[in-house]
């Protein structure tokens, strides 16, 4: 079944040629501006959020990006999308096929987990059996075999909002065996202090057993998304904080951003680029109760374009400082 192409360079605004840095800050800037938390129109801004996660979780990962790009500049935006040659055996897809014990052909799509059909179908799980495969001996009766069903695996975006807090999200799932067609919701609860590919259990909700067996699992594996001022690193949080030469040299208080609000923090005197400065318990939660550190990276910007006044000022400086790098 054809899905629609996904423009993930069009969804960031930036050529296919661009390099990591340009795509961050791409994402970035868009991650910010359609952040839920601080966008006017929610749902709409959600949904936006939802599509910049996804075509950075692609192109910010050199191995997605490779296998994209293989793709070529043949395939356009909204256009019908199959697979090409080559691309069967690629592990993803979170719609999944396969024949039952009674030879009828079945299918199971997911709804409401943050990603488009593209993805799913090119970056997404698949299904586990005890076999590793897809179909089930053909030309038997049911009623002579009784078997299990299947385990589902299928992804889920997560926000680091819901990983701090926890949430209950909607999770669509549609049957289709032969020509029935059946649709179940499901009500998923994610705990707080999910992580990167954990396993949420929704037992009894895979595929259905044959000759009375009993029914396999669905497994969600979480997917973190991608935070514009955030990377994550077990439970702690990192950020990224740019600091003036001076005030790397002086030291000063700066202000900087968590999951509960803004918190000061101290720079001192004399900090050096790409320091570590640790704000304890300020990190996503853990399963004893406690949480992670907030880690703060700091990083000193010089600036591109100074003054006349300013170019005197850094000339008296390296005529005074007896500071060399060098020694």
């Amino acid at each position: 079944m054809p899905v629609q192409y996904k423009d993930y360079y069009e969804t960031l605004g930036v050529p296919r040629g661009a390099n990591n840095d340009e795509i961050k800050k791409a994402f970035r800037k868009l991650a910010r501006q359609y952040h839920p938390d601080v966008a006017k129109d929610k749902k709409k801004a959600e949904e936006k959020f939802k599509e910049v996660n996804e075509a950075y979780e692609v192109l910010g990962d050199p191995a997605k990006r490779r296998k994209y790009d293989e793709l070529g500049a043949n395939w356009k935006s909204g256009a019908d999308f199959r697979p090409p040659p080559g691309w069967e055996g690629f592990p993803g897809g979170q719609t999944f096929r396969g024949r039952g014990g009674g030879g009828q052909e079945y299918e199971f799509h997911f709804g409401g987990t943050g990603f488009s059909d593209f993805f799913e179908q090119m970056f997404g799980s698949r299904m586990r059996g005890s076999d590793g495969g897809f179909s089930r001996p053909t030309g038997f009766e049911e009623e002579e075999f009784v078997e299990r069903g299947r385990d589902i695996e299928g992804d889920i975006m997560v926000t680091l909002e819901e990983a701090m807090r926890g949430s209950v999200r909607s999770v669509n799932v549609r049957h289709t065996i032969g020509r029935s067609v059946k649709t179940e919701t499901h009500q998923v609860k994610i705990p707080p202090g999910v992580t990167e590919g954990q396993k949420l259990r929704l037992a009894g909700r895979g595929e259905a057993g044959t000759g009375g067996g009993a029914a396999g699992d669905l497994y969600l594996r979480v997917r973190l998304a991608r935070h514009p001022d955030f990377e994550v690193e077990d439970h702690n949080l990192i950020y990224e904080a740019e600091l003036a030469p001076w005030e790397a040299v002086l030291g000063t208080n700066l202000s900087v951003p968590t999951l509960d609000g803004r918190v000061n923090i101290k720079i001192p005197p004399g900090t050096q680029n790409g320091q570590k400065l640790r704000v304890r318990g300020r990190g996503l939660p853990q399963r004893d109760g406690t949480h992670g550190d907030l880690i703060v990276v700091t990083q000193i910007a010089v600036p591109e374009k100074v003054t006349a006044a300013e170019q005197k000022l850094w000339e008296q400086l390296a005529r005074e400082s007896r500071f060399n790098p060098r020694n």
